[in-house]
């Protein structure tokens, strides 16, 4: 992945959130949804794991761009895109 004209290294896990936000660019996905999506239907909805990957998403794709790629939708979940 690249960001700004840099190459950005991302796990299979970092690699697979931007990808299925990338698939519905705009809209505002709940933790849920990138819980199911990314780590399956058996994973605890009460876990923090989707807050520790967005956090460590930014910190590799935001820092390397002025305007955040990622945005939080308070009390709704995660959007990509402006």
């Amino acid at each position: 992945m690249t960001r700004a004209g840099r190459p950005i290294e991302l796990t299979s896990k970092e690699f697979g959130l931007p990808r299925y936000m990338m698939e519905h660019s705009g809209a505002v996905l709940s933790r849920t949804q990138i819980l199911n999506n990314n780590w399956g239907y058996g994973f605890d909805p009460g876990s923090k794991v989707v807050d520790v990957y967005i956090r460590y998403l930014r910190a590799k794709i935001d820092s390397v761009a002025e305007a955040p790629l990622i945005h939080t939708v308070r009390g709704a979940g995660y959007r990509l895109g402006h």
